[in-house]
């Protein structure tokens, strides 16, 4: 019965998959203009963050429409399909859930922080 479950979503997430990807097309904020010099210093500070998402996930769009409003570089690391992406997120993280975003500081000391929500309040707190 349990694989009967594991087969309507996957499925499920075939055919809506693509809708999600328009509607992250068709509404992608436009991004703060900040001066050079200050955008750099962003940028700088951005090498220092991962963050882990499904491409089609829902919770990980949502963050990724304010990485684009707040104009951040932050690299994206999908963890769905990309083997060698999931067993670092599970390494480091403790678990297989996304969207979560890797903080490493100037010592490379790194934190894993996970709900959108609080990744949102983060990257806004940091850098809006």
């Amino acid at each position: 019965m349990k694989w009967i479950f594991k087969i309507f979503f996957r499925s499920l997430r075939v055919v809506i998959g693509p809708f999600i990807l328009l509607w992250e097309i068709v509404t992608t904020p436009k991004g703060v203009v900040r001066q050079p010099e200050e955008q750099r210093q962003v940028d700088r500070e951005c090498r220092g963050l991962i963050l882990y998402q499904f491409r089609t996930c829902p919770f990980c769009v949502k963050v990724r429409r304010e990485i684009r409003r707040l104009s951040l570089n932050i690299e994206l690391c999908d963890a769905q399909i990309d083997q060698q992406n999931r067993a670092a997120l599970l390494q480091g993280g403790g678990q297989i859930k996304v969207p979560c975003l890797k903080i490493t500081d100037e010592q490379g000391n790194g934190q894993w922080m996970y709900e959108s929500s609080d990744i949102i309040q983060y990257l806004h707190e940091r850098f809006a």
